[in-house]
């Protein structure tokens, strides 16, 4: 047996066209050990967005008619086409995780037939997907769909944040664009564990967000005082770790910077390097796309801005720990780790200009979810 029916693929020629399309694809009988899922759920993360549009320019929007269906194109700018060189010609399938029912599983898996499960793997922006039952994980009886969707990416990102933090030996966080559902979870888990948590964010509404859900420490990156109480915090709560969504910009900077001046305080020596204090800044996301900027003039020696990916750090956590986590999300999943969207779209509304704006627009507090049954 066999299943027809459609996955949205991006991709980017040589001349700078970046072209969304839905394609037809066939999904055959699942090995031994796969399953066949219906997608119901699939969300839009900031990565997947980094997929489906990578650098292009969305003022740029054009939609075609073709005879195999809509497409919608976009020109990626010249200056910005060495990013995506390794991409050129390749139809990429976008989508990181979703949810749905089993409709087929291979004969090793077989318990899994009929289950509602979530999954990462990566093409779940279609109708169905063909995966490693490794790579499903079934959902409590009575979680939605759309409860589960959620379940791997920001789950495991929060919670393999705090398993950094502890393993590099830090005492407190430090977490940018943190309004955001990702920030809420890793609010919740640091209550939840003891740890205390500065949280920034660049509105007055946000921060009302994280207050509401039990935040001590929120900070607001557009107020006149933000450096002193940036400060403040990091000498009330002993942080020397962030994670930082934004990326570009001069944020990271200010986060080491005042990392440095809180250190300060408690020397009684001068030392021309700095404080013996060690400081940590992980990017992990990119809402910035401009330069990051470091300002290194009164910040000494002690201290690193390094990459942070998912997947690369969970590589390095031992299996035990992994299955610790998913183990965690999966008991947790509807309140610790409950996600919110607000908005649901039809798999084909991706190719609607209006839609993938919105979705560009990466807003704090929006997030879309995609039902390829709505059209």
């Amino acid at each position: 047996m066999a299943w027809t029916g459609r996955q949205l693929r991006s991709t980017i020629d040589k001349q700078g066209t970046l072209t969304l399309s839905l394609n037809p694809i066939e999904i055959t009988e699942p090995g031994d050990d796969e399953v066949v899922v219906r997608i119901e759920a699939t969300p839009v993360n900031p990565s997947d967005i980094g997929m489906l549009l990578g650098p292009a320019d969305l003022a740029t929007i054009d939609t075609i008619d073709a005879a195999d269906g809509p497409r919608l194109t976009v020109s990626v700018p010249s200056a910005r086409m060495a990013a995506v060189a390794g991409r050129i010609g390749q139809p990429l399938a976008v989508g990181n995780e979703g949810a749905g029912t089993v409709i087929a599983a291979g004969k090793n898996v077989s318990a899994l037939q009929g289950k509602r499960v979530g999954m990462v793997g990566g093409a779940m922006y279609a109708d169905y997907r063909k995966i490693a039952a490794k790579d499903v994980i079934p959902l409590p009886d009575g979680v939605s769909a759309a409860a589960g969707a959620s379940m791997f990416i920001n789950p495991l990102t929060a919670l393999g944040f705090v398993e950094t933090a502890r393993r590099e030996g830090h005492k407190a966080i430090i977490h940018t664009a943190a309004a955001s559902n990702l920030g809420q979870m890793l609010q919740r888990i640091c209550l939840a564990d003891g740890i205390p948590l500065i949280n920034i964010v660049r509105s007055e509404e946000q921060a009302a967000l994280l207050r509401y859900i039990g935040a001590s420490h929120v900070l607001n990156s557009k107020d006149e005082a933000f450096h002193e109480q940036l400060t403040e915090a990091i000498a009330e709560t002993g942080a020397t770790i962030a994670f930082d969504a934004i990326g570009g910009g001069t944020l990271g900077s200010d986060i080491l910077n005042a990392m440095e001046r809180a250190a300060a305080r408690t020397s009684t020596t001068y030392n021309q390097y700095g404080s013996n204090v060690f400081k940590q800044v992980y990017v992990y996301g990119r809402l910035d796309l401009s330069p990051s900027v470091l300002d290194r003039s009164t910040l000494g020696f002690g201290w690193s801005v390094s990459g942070w990916l998912l997947f690369n750090k969970l590589a390095t956590f031992e299996p035990e720990v992994v299955q610790g986590l998913r183990q965690r999300v999966v008991r947790e999943l509807t309140t610790t780790f409950a996600s919110h969207y607000t908005r649901t779209v039809g798999l084909a509304e991706i190719l609607r200009p209006d839609v993938l704006r919105a979705i560009e627009r990466k807003a704090t507090g929006e997030k879309f979810l995609i039902d390829p049954s709505q059209g």
